[in-house]
Formats: structure tokens, sequence, C-alpha cells
């Protein structure tokens, strides 16, 4: 028996939580699933932290509800986060083909606070073959827990065809 434990070599490849597949093999409406997830205080502070935006709209409750909200609003930035692919298993299902994150494109339809919990997607609205790459674009959304839509954008990913799936020049 090898170091590894088994008796061949090691490959970080056989622990694909999902069997990786190619551009060819996406559908347009397939749905990806994040966990639902409820923001903290915490969450928001920390957020705020990292993004130095300091408007008391995020964190001051007397100011907030002097300006009309019902609670500090959690930024706009921390909810479209919320839309990341990795919190799918969308990037286990593309494998080694993804290249990049090309864009993305969000409207904040509802106000945010801490204690709400979110439930966000992404679903394949296109995929479109260019040369040796394609581009899948996906639908996000993000609703709370009243089942109220707070965001809904647009992504943009390139991922690397399979090499005889591309036209002959």
């Amino acid at each position: 028996m090898s170091a590894d434990g088994g008796s061949g070599g090691f490959d970080p490849l056989d622990f694909a939580i999902v069997e990786p597949r190619t551009f060819e093999q996406l559908r347009i409406g397939e749905v990806f699933r994040a966990p639902s997830r409820t923001l903290t205080d915490a969450h928001a502070s920390a957020f705020q932290a990292v993004s130095a935006d300091n408007h008391p709209v995020h964190y001051d409750a007397v100011w907030a509800a002097a300006h009309g909200h019902s609670a500090p609003v959690v930024h706009g930035l921390q909810v479209l986060a919320f839309t990341a692919p990795g919190a799918t298993l969308f990037p286990q299902v593309i494998g080694e083909v993804f290249i990049a994150f090309t864009g993305l494109s969000a409207r904040f339809l509802g106000e945010v606070h801490a204690g709400d919990t979110l439930y966000s997607q992404l679903e394949i609205t296109g995929l479109a073959p260019e040369g040796a790459n394609g581009v899948v674009t996906a639908a996000v959304t993000v609703h709370n827990q009243r089942s109220e839509l707070v965001l809904a954008g647009e992504h943009t990913y390139l991922l690397r065809r399979t090499p005889e799936a591309e036209p002959p020049r």
C-alpha cells in the first residue's frame, strides 16, 4: 500500500463533489441553488469594515428609522455577494473548463435587514459558443424568508469548450 493509503497515486479530481461536465453538456433552464443563510448584525458589521461604506443607514437604527427604514439596511453589495456562483454547485459542475467570471448586473428590489434569511439561485439562460470558448449567461435571484424578490440580475462566465465541438474553419 502506498503512503496515500491506496495502491496508486493520489488525484485531487477523484474528490469531485459531482461529475464535472463540459460547456456542451450544460442546458438552458438548469438551476443551481445555494443553501439559505441568515444575515446577522455581525455579518453586516464585517461587510461594513471590509467595504469602508460607513453610511449611517447601514448601522444607525435611529438614523435609519428617521429616514423611513424599519431597521438598518444591509449593504446592497453584501446581498449581491449572495449570488456568488461558488455558493452553489455550479463551479463543481463546470470543473476544469472555467476560464473567467466576465460580468454581472443587478437590480436591488427590496431592503434586507439583519435577521433576514436569504435564498439565492442562478439559472442558465444562455449558452453561446464563441470559437474555442463558450459564454454562459445566468439569471441570478435572491429572495428573503417572506418570498420577496430582493435582488435580480445576471452573470456571465467564460468556459473552455471541448475541442471536438468547435466548428471547422
